[in-house]
């Protein structure tokens, strides 16, 4: 590698989002997204984008840490991607192997699998060998707990008729009759046929869990999602055990070490990794080997330019969450029918950046020299 970009952008969103997080007075309302993308290219050329994210708090942390990583990378191999990734993490290794720090290696991973998919001439899903051409895919961004039910009603039907298949509603209100309310009336309003999911944000004790998770049976829900805290495996083990509705949880997690104890527990019916959460590309088909190896569902979470690709290289039939709100910083835009993402024919990832992602930059550094 010769030369390598680092990006932090700030996201506005257009109404402050709220989940059970901010009733239950653990959070804030959330007003934007930071992202922190990594550009790279080769001596002969060649290019990859890649990009990871905080929501509230990380990114001028993430890049801060990224920043320092980036000389490592100069003058190496870009194929060696697991190489990499591991010399990266060694490089930050006092501030340990997960969480922000592996975070910040995940936008280099990312756009190192991007450059050798682009390398290839093929879209990342090809290269990693898909099972399918498109992928399931729901929207969660319309049925947030902040949005009246009227509007949550039209959100919903606006994604039906825009391609997606499936809608996902926040639950976790503090009145639980007004997370039953709101569930019975996007029932009513799509039929049975429309699959739906719940998301509970981890607000939930066990025993809160437990009666909503019955009260909710009636619903025919595709999932229940993070019911308790993400770090309760034996908590969540039970409710699947005991519960018809399959049981999701994963997105907070910050390694594969950590989704592997849920696996070890039986405590997920449906895992939801985050890419860019968890390190990048290169240790989500590490845990997609193991959630294999266990004929788990698979749903990733948020960072659907990434996980389109992931998921339509999984062998067993996954969902893919459709999230409206990174759309503005990416020339492209998904292609949705029938129920379905579809994989996009261009190589790598199949995103290039925006000039509004660049009016939304924060801070640039450069490393090395660009050909």
């Amino acid at each position: 590698m010769r030369w390598i970009r680092l990006s932090s952008v700030g996201l506005p969103l257009r109404t402050p989002v709220s989940d059970a997080k901010v009733l239950t007075g653990r959070q804030r309302p959330m007003t934007e997204v930071a992202l922190l993308f990594a550009e790279i290219a080769t001596e002969d050329g060649h290019e990859g984008v890649g990009f990871s994210y905080s929501k509230r708090a990380g990114g001028p942390g993430q890049f801060a840490h990224a920043r320092e990583l980036a000389p490592d990378l100069i003058g190496e191999d870009p194929s060696d991607i697991g190489r990499l990734w591991t010399k990266l993490v060694w490089s930050g290794a006092s501030v340990g192997r997960s969480g922000l720090a592996t975070q910040a290696v995940a936008a280099f991973d990312t756009a190192l699998w991007d450059l050798k998919a682009r390398r290839a001439g093929l879209p990342l899903a090809k290269l990693l060998g898909a099972h399918r051409e498109s992928v399931r895919c729901y929207n969660t961004s319309g049925g947030f707990l902040h949005t009246p039910v009227g509007e949550l009603l039209e959100n919903a039907s606006a994604s039906l008729e825009e391609g997606v298949g499936g809608i996902k509603i926040k639950v976790g209100h503090p009145d639980r009759k007004e997370d039953l309310r709101r569930l019975t009336a996007v029932r009513e309003h799509l039929g049975d046929d429309v699959p739906v999911m719940a998301d509970a944000n981890q607000q939930w004790d066990r025993p809160t869990a437990l009666r909503m998770g019955r009260a909710l049976e009636e619903f025919g829900l595709v999932w229940l999602e993070e019911p308790l805290d993400a770090y309760d495996a034996s908590g969540h083990a039970a409710l699947a055990a005991t519960l018809d509705t399959p049981v999701a949880t994963g997105e907070m997690l910050v390694s594969v070490a950590e989704h592997r104890e849920l696996i070890r527990a039986s405590a997920v019916d449906v895992l939801q990794p985050d890419a860019p959460r968890i390190g990048g590309i290169t240790q989500f088909l590490k845990l997609a080997g193991l959630a294999e190896l266990e004929h788990l569902q698979l749903a990733p979470h948020f960072a659907m330019e990434i996980h389109l690709h992931l998921a339509a290289a999984y062998p067993h039939e996954p969902w893919v969450e459709h999230f409206d709100w990174l759309q503005p910083l990416f020339e492209e835009r998904p292609s949705i029918s029938g129920g379905r993402m579809h994989v996009p024919d261009r190589p790598g990832l199949g995103i290039t950046l925006s000039e509004q992602a660049r009016a939304w930059t924060r801070e640039e550094h450069e490393t090395g020299n660009r050909p």
